[in-house]
């Protein structure tokens, strides 16, 4: 039985998360422009693993691009910019959807930490992992919002990882 999400249990701030969105938007533009720190051209360090750098934004890229690839198609009927569900949608579990709970918010994940190894970024990191904490609220919201519309979430939720497939 699907049901509207109760007054209740929307946010103070945006009845639909719309501050969410807004926070999101601040950090990505955060991590676009924030300079590299340290700097490496001074370090010899740096200059010893640069395949290895490599090696890991190229995967964490790939991983970027087919989960956010994947978790887009599979919601398209339903994709909205807010994490509010809309009213017409589905659980999807299978697919991308099988692998991890939110792909879409992990596939910025990836590519931001692929990006901060490559650039051995201190402040990449801190950001990085601010975007974690962000995107770990913010998905408790949505899915208290879709435990409402589809009691199954939460056996799903049980049995499928959040953004990192049988880790986290």
């Amino acid at each position: 039985m699907n049901t509207k999400p109760s007054e209740r249990s929307r946010s103070p701030w945006g009845k639909k998360g719309e501050h969410l969105v807004a926070l999101q938007f601040i950090l990505l533009l955060t991590f676009i422009f924030l300079p590299v720190y340290p700097s490496s051209s001074g370090f010899e360090f740096f200059n010893t693993i640069p395949v290895i750098r490599f090696a890991v934004l190229v995967v964490c890229s790939l991983i970027a691009i087919l989960f956010g690839t994947a978790g887009l198609y599979q919601i398209k009927h339903s994709l909205t910019t807010l994490p509010y569900p809309v009213e017409h949608n589905k659980l999807e579990t299978k697919g991308i959807y099988a692998l991890v709970r939110h792909p879409l918010y992990s596939s910025q994940l990836f590519a931001a930490f692929g990006w901060t190894v490559f650039q051995m970024s201190f402040s990449h990191f801190l950001l990085t992992a601010a975007g974690f904490v962000f995107f770990s609220y913010k998905a408790s919201r949505e899915e208290s919002w879709l435990t409402e519309l589809h009691p199954e979430y939460s056996y799903y939720a049980h049995h499928v990882r959040k953004f990192i497939p049988w880790i986290y």
